[in-house]
């Protein structure tokens, strides 16, 4: 194998494009917050939720990454903090949810596409295998490919959006009359759905440091690039929202036919169509960005000892983790028959248990390693950083007991999760009972 020297890097430009497919790719996935919080509550939730659920996940990832930019990321800094058994607990349930994560890419991918031509709905099965493999190939030739198209991506996706709003602001420049911000009147089980709704539209900061060692100058580009990628995300989406509710467009059909109907109410069939294209490229963005993300841990755990040796295996040409790349590609193929609703609460329940592993982790080096080199220092002290910590933890723990207290079928995949979440002890004592030099 080549030095490591010789590997190509991703600059910050490029970098910001991967972090916004791998956070957001868009408002895609935000149709039902009107649906869910009313026109009252939507706006004001997307405005103060990201910076309670997102602010402090940068923050804190800023901080350990600076620490330690190597590759697997947040599963080395809570194996380092907290010890082997709890970085093999934040391993396991990043890979479980984002195995989730990936297999709503191409079914949505299909939806956007029926929009342009219903008939393809007929080879679901066909497109979404070829999605989940094209984007195989390309992470397997490298970092810098993916970065490059998602770079492309992104404004194949930005654009259609930006056309919205201009195309709205002009015709309407003076009718926009903004509901008055409150949650009066949702019940808890709505706010609990709005949640999960934003959240899982804003979540996965962390994802984007498994592989930091292939990133040029790491802690400046990591704070531009993740700079760069939250301020568009909260334009974007405010922006959005906030044209759904001034064209007074039926909810339900919103969630239904998703934003390419809105497109299409606003200023007839061709931005409809444009919006869809748009949703098509950001399926293949994120999916790409995501599989970048995941596709490093196994191979960080199997380097451990902590999985199969054969995830540390690299291409010979790409120096890129092709063997975990396949792996992953097969059970997300498996998985692509699960639907958009349940996979989201799944999704976040079992990303909230991991991120808070990261939190104590911060927290804990911050007490039992005060001197240690912090390149990029959060400007508050531990009490201060428990506080930081309980924000996006109360937002959690309102979305999964709002999910709960629901009388419907959402409760069921809240209850998967948690069954998932619980695994991660069953697979810890086989792999201590198979190497008990492991455990500690």
């Amino acid at each position: 194998m080549k030095p490591s020297k010789t590997l190509k890097k991703i600059r910050p430009l490029h970098l910001a494009a991967v972090i916004f497919f791998t956070v957001s790719g868009g408002p895609y996935g935000l149709e039902p917050l009107l649906a869910y919080a009313g026109e009252h509550g939507a706006l004001l939730l997307l405005v103060v939720i990201p910076f309670l659920w997102d602010v402090p996940a940068i923050f804190t990832v800023l901080e350990l990454n600076g620490m330690m930019p190597i590759t697997g990321g947040y599963y080395k800094w809570v194996k380092h903090a907290l010890g082997t058994r709890w970085g093999f607990y934040e391993g396991l349930w990043t890979w479980f949810y984002t195995f989730v994560d990936l297999a709503i890419y191409p079914v949505l991918f299909v939806q956007y596409a029926t929009f342009l031509w219903p008939a393809i709905a007929a080879y679901k099965i066909a497109l979404c295998l070829l999605i989940i493999w094209s984007s195989a190939v390309i992470n397997i030739l490298g970092i810098v490919q993916v970065g490059r198209i998602s770079l492309l991506l992104a404004a194949m996706v930005l654009v259609p959006f930006i056309v919205l709003f201009v195309v709205f602001f002009l015709h309407h420049p003076a009718e926009i009359v903004l509901p008055a911000p409150s949650l009066k009147g949702l019940s808890y089980s709505s706010i609990g759905l709005s949640l999960y709704t934003i959240m899982w539209n804003c979540l996965g900061w962390d994802n984007v440091t498994t592989y930091a060692e292939e990133v040029e100058h790491p802690l400046r580009s990591y704070l531009v690039s993740m700079a760069i990628a939250f301020a568009t995300v909260i334009v974007i989406y405010v922006l959005v929202i906030l044209v759904a509710q001034q064209s007074r467009i039926n909810y339900e059909v919103l969630t239904r036919d998703g934003f390419p109907a809105l497109g299409e109410l606003i200023s007839g069939r061709w931005l409809g169509v444009l919006i869809a294209a748009a949703g098509m490229a950001s399926t293949v963005g994120l999916y790409s960005a995501n599989l970048l993300a995941v596709s490093r841990l196994p191979k960080a755990m199997a380097d451990d000892g902590l999985l199969p040796t054969i995830f540390s295996k690299l291409h010979a040409t790409f120096h890129t983790p092709y063997i975990s790349i396949m792996v992953c590609s097969v059970i997300i193929s498996i998985m692509t028959l699960w639907t958009f609703g349940e996979l989201i609460i799944i999704d976040v329940t079992i990303y909230g248990a991991g991120l808070f592993l990261e939190y104590i982790s911060l927290i804990k080096l911050r007490i039992t390693d005060p001197g240690a080199h912090r390149p990029f220092k959060i400007p508050l002290g531990v009490p201060a950083l428990c506080v930081l910590a309980a924000l996006p933890l109360g937002v959690y723990i309102v979305a999964l007991t709002g999910v709960l207290s629901s009388a419907n079928e959402v409760i069921k995949p809240a209850l998967f999760a948690v069954c998932v979440l619980l695994t991660a002890e069953v697979a810890w004592r086989l792999v201590v009972w198979r190497k008990p030099e492991l455990k500690n």
